[in-house]
């Protein structure tokens, strides 16, 4: 892939990025690459484009733009006919500002708007006149909703919210209506996401740790994703129990399980209607979430697996961040869960330094599907041919930045790890020996509490009851 040409719709901000990542490359492959002249005009070229893109951000500065839509920047809209936007989308525009947190973020509004307009209304429909185009047509509609409706709630989950206090009703609610539609059972993201991802951090006891599958196998990311299938309503509640977070593992089981009791009462009530609303988004959303995170962690640096600069990545790409919420930020999310969306990119660049010293792998015109699908067919010439040189890959040849690349995919063994990480309980290896394994330690225990006639605790008596119906 010729690295001069930059995909037209990227977003402003990617767009600057990238141009000053290739002009770097092209200074330091001079001879006069060491040139101290050279190296100053870089970093003013770096401190010019942080100014923009602080005043892009900042509303209380004239240049700021708030992003209404995904598909169109402030300028395509300043070009639509005068009174289309005076007396409709500035109005819009100018209420949405004061309904989100932040006046960047009056495009939440508008997805929010949207789900509720069509997704909702189409699933009443089916249920109530149900047929079978209608229902592949709803199916199809979800599909393209539901990467950029779950990078919403990414930023949801993240915030506690994107709408003002006077606005909490639909703040707190939209969620339980969109979620099951989306294919998301209720509240899983928030606890599977924030409270063990990004504590772990695709660590050895992370249960979407990437580490011990060969990451450029099919017959690996099978196994893990069916592990993640058919096994997160038991391993995350079990997680949390052994981290001593009981009340976390009591509610991520009564919030799973309650799930798939709703889609199994559902399915039993009305079942086509049921299979395209829910049943199908709820396949499509457990496959894109481990394709994702594959995606997201599949380049993991064999010296230092533990460094969030080595086990993660950037994507400058469009459906990554113009249509997902700056989602190819990842290697930046992951230094900061917090840091708003819009920042990821200013962020990069006063960072550059660390990300560069850090050996972070940055990447062009690739999202995380297309990284997926070229890892399974071993194309590290292709990802080599994204891969947009930084630090010391500058200079390299294709050739030399794909074997690298291979090197980032071995699977790690338990000796390796042990090696490599300094905290490690071991809860997240070999999940179906594990499950067995506590399983037969919470029968006991509810034997003996039996036997001895001691009274459990209801959060504690709600972990362990699906070990006695084992």
């Amino acid at each position: 892939m010729d690295l001069q040409v930059m995909n037209p719709n990227l977003t402003q901000p990617d767009r600057r990025v990238l141009e000053l990542l290739l002009k770097d490359v092209r200074r330091k492959t001079k001879a006069n690459s060491t040139d101290n002249n050279a190296t100053q005009e870089s970093q003013s070229q770096i401190d010019e484009q942080i100014s923009i893109l602080e005043a892009l951000n900042d509303e209380n500065n004239e240049k700021f733009e708030p992003t209404v839509f995904t598909s169109w920047d402030q300028e395509d809209l300043e070009r639509l006919p005068g009174p289309l936007y005076q007396y409709i989308l500035e109005p819009y525009i100018q209420w949405g500002k004061g309904v989100v947190r932040r006046p960047t973020d009056v495009v939440f509004l508008t997805h929010i708007i949207l789900y509720l307009t069509t997704s909702v209304p189409s699933a009443i429909i089916l249920y109530n006149r149900f047929s079978l185009l209608h229902g592949f047509c709803h199916w199809i509609m979800q599909a393209l909703y539901c990467g950029p409706f779950t990078l919403m709630l990414h930023n949801h989950i993240h915030n506690n919210g994107v709408l003002v206090k006077k606005y909490a009703w639909l703040d707190k609610t939209f969620p339980y209506i969109l979620e099951p539609l989306m294919g998301h059972t209720l509240h899983s993201y928030y606890y599977h996401h924030i409270k063990c991802h990004h504590v772990e951090g695709n660590g050895p006891d992370d249960l979407s740790s990437t580490l011990r599958y060969q990451r450029d196998d099919i017959v690996d990311f099978l196994k893990y994703w069916g592990r993640f299938m058919f096994f997160i309503w038991l391993e995350l509640p079990l997680y949390f129990f052994r981290t001593k977070k009981t009340k976390l593992a009591c509610e991520v089981l009564f919030w799973e399980v309650g799930s798939y009791v709703g889609m199994y009462v559902m399915a039993k009530l009305n079942f086509w209607p049921t299979l395209f609303v829910l049943l199908l988004p709820f396949l499509q959303m457990r496959i894109g979430l481990m394709v994702g995170n594959w995606g997201q962690h599949a380049l993991v640096d064999e010296i230092d697996p533990d460094s969030d600069y080595r086990s993660s990545i950037v994507l400058i790409d469009v459906a990554s961040n113009r249509n997902c919420f700056n989602d190819g930020w990842h290697t930046a999310h992951h230094l900061n869960p917090l840091r708003h969306w819009r920042d990821q990119p200013l962020s990069y660049l006063k960072g550059k330094d660390n990300y560069d010293s850090g050996k972070a792998l940055v990447f062009q015109n690739i999202d995380y599907i297309m990284m997926f699908v070229k890892l399974m067919r071993k194309d590290y010439e292709h990802l080599a041919g994204c891969l947009v040189p930084t630090g010391e890959n500058i200079g390299k040849s294709k050739q030399e930045l794909a074997d690298m690349l291979r090197t980032k995919t071995r699977k790690f063994t338990e000796e390796d790890i042990q090696k490599k990480f300094k905290k490690i309980t071991g809860s997240a290896a070999k999940p179906l020996v594990l499950v067995a394994t506590l399983f037969a330690q919470g029968s006991t225990a509810m034997a003996r509490c039996e036997q001895q006639g001691t009274e459990l605790q209801p959060q504690i008596l709600l972990v362990l009851l699906p070990c006695r119906a084992f």
